[in-house]
């Protein structure tokens, strides 16, 4: 089968170090171009291409026939890889979309939820007339940590309550603070839906569909000055099984945390991205379990998965809009909650 012809659409941290990588590794892609806003950070990002690479450059700024209008012409690619500020990213994915071109674009889907259903509504009546398919890069799902998580769960009996404590600090030396986009945010939440939203789509992943949010209530704050709007939510989810979670998060704080703990009718699963405990039992009969894998980033696994979608013409259900509007929602309301002071948010995206 000959490679599926691809672009990749921004030269971000984010592409040079993992959606490059991991395009570049997969046996069914082909990267044929590369556009960014400006020539030289395109020319940066073609540089970690091992080899001499055939790779075309495209930029705001490389004059006529260089346009990412231009790319969109071109009968040899197929797709694009999009990876750009949340802001803009909706209007590329929407021009790629109308030229027929399979999207893989970086999450979240969206700004808010009601950007996201404007552009689900675009994806599903463009899709009709040429078959197009839009994947959201949502690489939390693609971890072997979560999946495993998820297993288990299944076997330990009813969901019965769970804790998520994700808290770190986002310093004004961070690389991924130090662009312009996230320093002075368009957008809600600031890091807590740029990288938070990685961890919703976590506990979506591990709690399952039988186990979906119904309600919450969240109060949220500012705690590090140069993290607005807003830095940490503590919040109470309700399942729609009548079970309730906390769901604590921060990126602003010096405490130190990675855990989600899901409690169940027989037993506990204690999930991190790449490492899994399982304790099976109550009391002095309970047994535990580890198990751990080599860490990454899982990125690998997403772009390859987006690959196998566009072969067969059947996308992966990990990366449908409808999972990224989901777990965009999730992160909403609780925003939402807590400008209102902690007023109860229902969803209905899940």
């Amino acid at each position: 089968m000959a490679q599926i012809g691809i672009a990749i659409i921004g030269s971000g941290i984010f592409v040079k170090e993992e959606h490059l990588p991991a395009a570049l590794s997969s046996p069914l892609l082909s990267v044929k171009a590369i556009w960014s806003r400006s020539l030289k950070s395109a020319e940066d990002t073609a540089k970690l291409i091992p080899g001499d690479s055939s790779v075309d450059l495209y930029s705001t700024d490389s004059g006529e026939g260089k346009s990412y209008d231009d790319i969109l012409k071109r009968s040899d690619i197929k797709g694009v890889v999009i990876a750009l500020p949340i802001v803009d990213q909706p209007k590329y994915i929407e021009k790629a979309l109308a030229a027929g071109k399979h999207v893989l674009a970086e999450k979240p889907i969206a700004q808010d939820v009601a950007s996201a259903l404007k552009l689900i509504d675009y994806y599903k009546k463009v899709s009709a007339e040429n078959g197009a398919i839009l994947a959201i890069a949502e690489n939390f799902r693609f971890m072997d940590g979560w999946k495993h998580g998820a297993e288990e769960i299944k076997k330990l009996g009813r969901v019965t309550g769970f804790v998520v404590r994700m808290n770190s600090m986002m310093k004004e030396s961070n690389k991924y603070y130090q662009t312009s986009w996230r320093m002075k945010p368009e957008y809600q939440g600031g890091f807590l839906l740029d990288g938070g939203v990685h961890f919703t789509a976590a506990l979506r992943r591990l709690l399952g569909e039988e186990n979906t949010v119904k309600s919450l209530i969240a109060q949220t704050s500012l705690v590090s000055s140069h993290l607005p709007p807003v830095d940490s939510i503590n919040a109470v989810l309700k399942l729609k099984s009548g079970a309730v979670g906390s769901y604590i998060v921060s990126v602003g704080t010096t405490m130190n945390a990675f855990e989600f703990h899901i409690a169940c009718e027989q037993g506990v699963v204690k999930a991190e991205t790449n490492k899994v405990v399982v304790v099976k039992g109550i009391g002095e009969d309970a047994t535990t379990e580890e198990k751990a894998w080599e860490r990454n980033t899982g990125v690998k696994n997403e772009v390859q998965a987006w690959a196998e979608g566009i072969a067969s013409g059947k996308p992966n259900l990990e990366q449908s809009p409808e999972q990224a509007l989901a777990d965009l929602e999730l992160l909403e309301k609780m925003l939402t909650s807590g400008d209102n002071d902690g007023a109860r948010q229902t969803l209905v995206f899940q």
